[in-house]
């Protein structure tokens, strides 16, 4: 029967991407027995942790808005060279209005549009022609979406962890309180 209950009263460590999984305490002085900790290193670890975690989602939240911000951009970048290729071959000019910077924007009038330009980053423009730069932009917006489902499965998975290692931290100080307790009623029973 220990050996029953001491087996399961941990979970095994196991990570996702990087994230170490949290060890969610069932029996806190068989953890405390198992990990070699006294109750105040244990908070102390279990606190750390806490931090990792906090660090890590907020690296996760910046990919996480980056990539909402740059699927819009994609799709934008898509539409534009569907136009163009829709507008080839009617014979006549196509008016555009772009964006030349932050807020500022121009008009062009575009003629027959074989080939676009797209910005790479990195101050790198390649010229495409309009299927290259569709295929191109098709392949960046649909790994960016699988990027943004993983992203969010792993905020998902820190925030269980989160809560795992808050549930454990509690037990472990409540289990220590109720220990004290016991240990004074213990000393005034001994000294009555």
């Amino acid at each position: 029967m220990a050996s029953s209950l001491s087996s399961s009263s941990t979970t095994s460590m196991t990570e996702r991407r990087g994230i170490p999984a949290a060890q969610f305490v069932e029996d806190v002085e068989t953890y405390l027995t198992q990990s070699g900790l006294d109750v105040n290193s244990a908070l102390s670890f279990l606190q750390e942790r806490l931090q990792q975690y906090k660090l890590v989602e907020m690296k996760l939240l910046a990919q996480q808005r980056d990539l909402q911000a740059k699927i819009p951009d994609i799709e934008k970048c898509l539409d534009v060279v569907a136009t163009l290729q829709a507008k080839k071959g009617g014979g006549e000019p196509f008016i555009a209005d772009f964006e030349v910077s932050e807020g500022i924007y121009s008009r062009a009038r575009i003629e027959e549009a074989e080939s676009v330009c797209l910005w790479l980053g990195a101050n790198v423009m390649l010229e495409y022609s309009c299927e290259e730069a569709t295929s191109l932009l098709q392949k960046n917006l649909d790994n960016a979406k699988a990027s943004l489902e993983v992203l969010i499965v792993d905020l998902q998975f820190l925030r269980d962890q989160v809560t795992i290692t808050q549930v454990t931290t509690a037990r472990v100080y409540n289990w220590d309180v109720h220990q004290r307790r016991m240990q004074q009623a213990a000393t005034s029973a001994k000294d009555s």
